[in-house]
């Protein structure tokens, strides 16, 4: 296969064909249910069920194999359930006509069960159902598996969690298994996440555990702890690719690129940020949003585990546990926040929704220094910032590199060197770079070497977060999901500052809706040495 085509294969079986030396479990022989709670909710409908069609699709759910049941407290039949979700599984008119037929088959692997949170009955009778379709596929007791996914509220997490541990588990462990994934929020702050972790570790052990933060998912992030994939890249020839070939990726584009290797330290990177910018607000979801603010909202969860797979070491193998290893030692050098490395915001009009506070003091914006205390990044400010209702929606790692000694072609002014990845819109990887200008004249301007993947990867669809983690839960891989130590270091960078929040001791500045946030944000990146490039502009390349 020549280098710039990509095909899409279907696959047979949920194991994994690529590093499967590395997998010391039984066979699995048995069949598998995947219940979604919280069937008729919103994100269900928009996201699990989506991604389960898709992987059916693609052939990593096979019919013969899979079953799914739905189970909420809304009392409907199975063909109501169906309806509701058939409109999501499909984004566009065209494909919709493509895929019926996949639709129609896909939708007869759906089963509905009515029932409460937190009564035995609705459990039991769900556990009948599971039963009966393991027995009709020939399951022998203990060899199926059951993954338990949670499109619940954090508050229901433990009545369910108790529930499926007294009334749903699979019978012992011949092969089979039973997994529960958790959507993030993961609690409020340090005391209340140990606490909901302490509820659901006494059922469950930390390896039936899978909490979701869909932003490790994406592709680009993928692709971050290997910086870079680059020369990787260039030979996929499947989608999507193992979960054991992407802990493989994810260390190569890092690691195994040595024009990466000396660079990426504080002897030659002067800063690096992690930023994540929408231009619209709340849109309804004042009252929900309110009750965490951008930093639990998007800072404390995605823009950190991206802050980790950039900053962490190398770990000594490709094991899952061993990557998490190393994300963890970078949580636990994060040295404390201080108030003069912090702006937040809450842009004009926040309140006027009806359901949120009239005097509310949550942030929707936020930029903040973080600093490690290690060998390797010493001095180097992190800078993550985030926010909404701003000029732009974006979502980018800039990591910026210190000035060249003796600046020969006086060129300080153009900028600095940067290799940016941008996560969307417009995946992509780029390099800036100064070069000279086309002409006789000896002067220089800032360009790029650039891998847009839409451009290099023509009609290959880049898969959905939620695809590729729900198959890593599968497959039994915890590689991109967080860990109950790694969590707890995430919240304890953060709680002091968010109790000052909470407590009204710490004010965001108002700043004004499609804006690029407060003012004293941009002050504070100058004060942390982020020099910006004036007057260049990256524009993706067009097909």
């Amino acid at each position: 296969m020549g280098s710039g085509q990509w095909s899409v294969e279907k696959r047979s079986s949920l194991r994994s064909d690529s590093f499967s030396k590395d997998i010391d479990d039984v066979p699995e022989t048995g069949c598998l249910s995947i219940i979604v709670l919280g069937a008729s909710g919103d994100l269900a409908k928009k996201k699990t069920f989506p991604a389960l069609f898709n992987l059916y699709r693609q052939g990593f759910l096979p019919a013969e194999e899979v079953h799914i049941f739905g189970y909420a407290r809304t009392k409907i039949s199975d063909e109501e359930l169906r309806n509701r979700i058939r409109g999501f599984l499909v984004d566009n008119k065209a494909a919709s006509s493509k895929y019926s037929d996949d639709v129609l088959k896909f939708l007869e692997l759906i089963k509905y069960v009515s029932g409460s949170y937190d009564t035995e009955d609705g459990f039991r009778k769900l556990d009948k159902e599971i039963s009966e379709h393991e027995i009709s596929k020939n399951s022998h007791e203990g060899s199926s598996r059951r993954l338990f996914y949670l499109a619940l509220p954090p508050s229901v997490y433990p009545s369910v969690c108790k529930m499926i541990r007294n009334c749903c588990m699979n019978k012992s462990d011949l092969g089979g298994w039973t997994r529960i994934v958790v959507e993030k929020p993961f609690g409020r702050d340090l005391e209340s996440a140990e606490k909901l972790s302490t509820q659901i570790g006494e059922l469950f052990d930390e390896p039936q555990i899978y909490r979701i933060d869909h932003y490790l998912g994406k592709e680009l992030v993928q692709n971050l702890v290997d910086i870079y994939f680059m020369a990787l890249s260039f030979s996929f020839s499947k989608y999507p690719i193992s979960s054991h070939f992407y802990s493989f990726i994810q260390l190569v584009l890092r690691f195994a690129n040595r024009f990466f290797l000396p660079l990426w330290n504080r002897d030659n990177i002067h800063n690096v940020q992690i930023v994540f910018r929408e231009d619209f607000g709340t849109d309804g979801r004042g009252g929900y949003f309110d009750e965490y603010g951008i930093i639990r909202d998007i800072i404390q969860n995605h823009l950190l585990q991206v802050f980790c797979l950039v900053a962490m070491e190398k770990p000594v193998s490709l094991k899952p546990e061993h990557i998490r290893d190393e994300k963890v030692k970078v949580l636990q050098s994060v040295l404390p926040i201080t108030d003069e490395e912090v702006v937040l915001g809450q842009y004009e009009g926040y309140r006027d929704d009806p359901t949120v506070p009239d005097h509310s003091n949550t942030p929707t914006f936020a930029t903040m220094v973080l600093r490690i205390h290690n060998e390797r990044w010493e001095g180097v400010p992190f800078i993550l910032k985030a926010g909404k209702a701003l000029n732009s929606r974006k979502a980018e790692i800039r990591v910026q590199f210190k000035d060249v000694p003796g600046d020969i072609f006086k060129c300080k002014k153009q900028g600095r060197n940067e290799f940016v990845i941008r996560l969307q819109p417009s995946e992509a990887m780029y390099m800036k770079l100064t070069v000279k200008q086309p002409g006789l004249d000896m002067s220089t301007v800032q360009s790029e070497l650039d891998l847009s993947y839409r451009q290099r990867y023509q009609g290959v669809v880049i898969p959905e977060a939620y695809e590729r983690l729900i198959l890593d839960t599968i497959r039994g891989d915890q590689q991109h999901f967080v860990r109950r130590d790694e969590l707890k270091a995430a919240w304890e960078i953060f709680t002091p500052m968010l109790h000052r929040i909470d407590d009204g001791e710490f004010k965001p500045i108002p700043y004004q809706p499609g804006s690029r946030g407060p003012v004293e944000a941009d002050e504070l990146l100058e004060k942390a040495g982020y020099v910006q490039t004036h007057g260049y502009i990256w524009i993706p390349p067009t097909l």
